[in-house]
């Protein structure tokens, strides 16, 4: 997935209410970008850090730049816009470049399913059972090499794993795939001490039959791609 608008470079001054971000520009001017991230961005935000953001002319915006990426400025990157990892994973599905699911040829987004939530993706496939994917943004990095999940805790993320295990339950196939968002993770686990209700709900949903996958992804200025499967711990 190729970001639609060229990034330019920027350094961060701080991030606050969440989704706001003042920032200067390399010609020193000082604006503020909004930030597509509603977790802590736990290491992502420290004053100073050099970012990427995607400037925008669209007139029914009142922030004109989104931030996209941290540059670690030793080859490594992180995309910490939540909605990038759909948006390249829906690109991918769709292209049949994942493997495992490239034998679905049915994608579709966005699915209402359980009491109240949304399935990122339902795939189907003639004479299979439907296959529900709901998909992690990964970010946090507190150790080096390996990616952690949650950066904050989430009763939404809690409440996606009870309705994937329902749907486990009713015979349906179902996962949660972990997309790391960052170039330099070579594993991945959760981060039980930030949201222990979160683990709980992830070790019942297994027990049910809920399948747990993870993958890296290939991060530039230029685009995101999706790389390989990483191992979870």
């Amino acid at each position: 997935m190729r970001f639609p608008t060229p990034l330019v470079p920027a350094r961060l001054i701080r991030r606050y209410k969440r989704f706001l971000a003042d920032i200067r520009l390399e010609d020193g001017t000082e604006i503020t970008a909004h930030c597509a991230n509603p977790g802590s961005m736990m290491g992502l935000a420290e004053p100073g850090m050099k970012i990427w953001v995607e400037p925008n002319d669209d007139p029914k915006k009142k922030l004109k730049f989104g931030w996209r990426l941290v540059d670690h400025e030793n080859g490594d990157f992180t995309c910490v816009d939540t909605s990038v990892a759909n948006r390249a994973l829906k690109e991918a599905l769709l292209a049949g470049q994942v493997a495992g699911f490239d034998s679905y040829p049915q994608v579709l987004p966005e699915q209402k399913y359980g009491e109240k939530s949304r399935v990122d993706f339902l795939l189907r496939a003639p004479g299979r059972p439907d296959f529900y994917v709901e998909v992690k943004s990964v970010t946090l990095s507190r150790q080096p090499g390996l990616a952690e999940f949650p950066d904050s805790r989430t009763a939404r993320g809690a409440r996606h794993m009870e309705e994937l295990a329902s749907m486990a339950r009713a015979g349906h196939r179902a996962m949660v795939l972990y997309l790391v968002q960052r170039t330099d993770a070579t594993r991945v686990t959760l981060a039980a001490d930030i949201d222990p209700a979160y683990a709980a709900a992830v070790a019942a949903a297994q027990a049910a039959g809920v399948e747990i996958r993870a993958i890296g992804a290939a991060i530039t200025p230029e685009g995101i791609g999706i790389g390989q499967d990483l191992p979870v711990i």
